[in-house]
C-alpha cells in the first residue's frame, strides 16, 4: 500500500511538472562578459539609466524550474555596443564582432541546453549591409530562431527607408523579429534623470518605432515577418486608434501616402512583460487576436522571486476571468509555440 500511494504521488508530481513546465518565455536577456566589457571601454554601462543586471544560465535554468517556464527566448539587452574603435584583428567595428560574440554564447546556450533556450540574433545596426551579413550568417549558421531589433540605433529608427534591404532579406526567411526599446536618440537627459526611461519612455519609443514602421507600410510590405511587440504593446491600442483617425487629414496635406491598417496590425505579436493585467489584456483585444499575446518575463531585469509571484498571478487571473479563460495555454504556450515552430 506505502509502495503504492509513492508510486502514484511520484505519477502526480511528474503531471505537474510537465504541465507547469509548458510556459514559454518570448522576453528575456542575455548579458555576456565581452558585452558588459564593451560598454565599459565606451563609457556606457548607464547609457539607460540605471545598471546593467547580472545574467548567469544556471540561475536563470534555476528560476525557470523553480516558476514553471519549460523555455526561454533570449536576446541581448540595451544598450547596443557601438564600436567606434576598429578591431585590428578583422578590420570590423568592435560593435560587430562583440554582436557575433553574443549570438554565438547564445548559439551555445542553446545547443547546450535544448528545449530550454531559443535565442533572436543581435545585428550591428546602423550598418545595414553588416546587419544583412549578421542576420544571414545568424539565421543559417547559427540556427538562430529570429532577430532582435531596437527601437533605434544611433538615431536610426525602424521604418527607415535604408532599413528596406533588411527587411526584404528577413522577409525572405520568414524570421520572428522580437522589438526591444533602447534610450531615445537624442534624449532630453534633465527628462529621463527625472523620469527613469523604464518608467516611462520605453513605452513611447516602442510606440515610436511600431507607428514609424506602420507609416511606412513596412510591416504591410513584408508581411512574412512576425514582429514581437514588448511590454504589453506599449501605447498602441492608443496610438493605432488616433492614427486611424488622422489619416485621411494627413493624406489630404500629402504627409502621408495610403497605409494598410489592417495588413500591418496582422504582423505584431505582443509579449505580456511589465505591468500585465486583465484590463491590459482586454484593451490589447481591441488591436490583435486571442493568437497573438505571449507570455513574457525580463528576465533578469526583475528579481526572480517577483516574476514568479508576476507569473503566478496571471495564470490566477486567466483562471478566473470567464472571458479570458479560453486564452490561458494560448497565452502562456501555445501561441508561443506556433509562432516559433514548436512540436509540444
Amino acid at each position: 500500500m506505502i509502495r503504492y500511494c509513492l508510486l502514484s504521488a511520484c505519477v502526480f508530481l511528474s503531471q505537474v511538472m510537465i504541465l507547469a513546465q509548458g510556459v514559454m518565455d518570448v522576453h528575456s536577456h542575455i548579458i555576456t562578459p565581452e558585452f558588459l566589457s564593451a560598454l565599459t571601454n565606451e563609457g556606457r554601462l548607464m547609457d539607460e539609466g540605471f545598471p546593467l543586471p547580472k545574467y548567469d544560465a544556471e540561475a536563470h535554468l534555476k528560476w525557470m524550474d523553480e516558476a514553471g517556464v519549460q523555455t526561454s527566448v533570449l536576446t541581448m539587452a540595451a544598450p547596443q555596443p557601438e564600436g567606434h574603435s576598429l578591431s585590428l584583428s578583422k578590420g570590423e567595428k568592435t560593435g560587430s564582432v562583440v554582436i557575433r560574440k553574443c549570438n554565438e554564447t547564445a548559439a551555445k546556450l542553446k545547443q547546450k541546453h535544448p528545449g530550454r533556450f531559443l535565442f533572436c540574433a543581435a545585428l550591428p545596426l546602423p550598418d545595414v549591409d553588416a546587419a544583412i551579413r549578421e542576420a544571414v550568417y545568424a539565421l543559417d549558421t547559427l540556427k538562430a530562431d529570429g532577430i532582435k531589433l531596437a527601437t533605434n540605433v544611433q538615431g536610426q529608427y525602424l521604418g527607415a527607408p535604408e532599413l528596406d534591404t533588411l527587411f526584404a532579406v528577413l522577409n525572405e526567411r520568414k524570421a520572428v523579429v522580437i522589438l526591444h526599446p533602447h534610450r531615445p536618440e537624442p534624449v532630453n537627459r534633465q527628462v529621463m534623470q527625472q523620469t527613469p526611461l523604464a518608467m516611462q519612455e520605453y513605452l513611447s519609443e516602442t510606440t515610436r518605432a511600431v507607428t514609424n514602421m506602420i507609416s511606412r507600410n513596412v510591416l504591410a510590405r513584408y508581411n512574412n515577418i512576425k514582429v514581437i511587440v514588448p511590454h504589453c504593446g506599449a501605447y498602441l491600442p492608443l496610438a493605432i486608434p488616433r492614427m486611424k483617425s488622422l489619416t485621411p487629414v494627413m493624406q489630404k496635406n500629402k504627409m502621408v501616402g495610403s497605409i494598410d491598417y489592417e495588413a500591418n496590425l496582422a504582423t505584431l505579436y505582443y509579449d505580456l512583460a511589465g505591468a500585465h493585467s486583465p484590463e491590459v489584456i482586454r484593451m490589447l483585444l481591441t488591436i490583435t487576436k486571442p493568437h497573438h499575446l505571449l507570455y513574457g518575463s525580463d528576465y533578469p531585469y526583475v528579481a526572480p522571486q517577483v516574476l514568479t509571484q508576476s507569473l503566478q498571478r496571471m495564470k490566477q487571473y486567466l483562471t478566473a476571468e470567464t472571458d479570458l479563460a479560453p486564452y490561458k495555454d494560448m497565452i502562456l504556450w501555445k501561441n508561443a509555440h506556433q509562432l516559433f515552430q514548436i512540436s509540444k
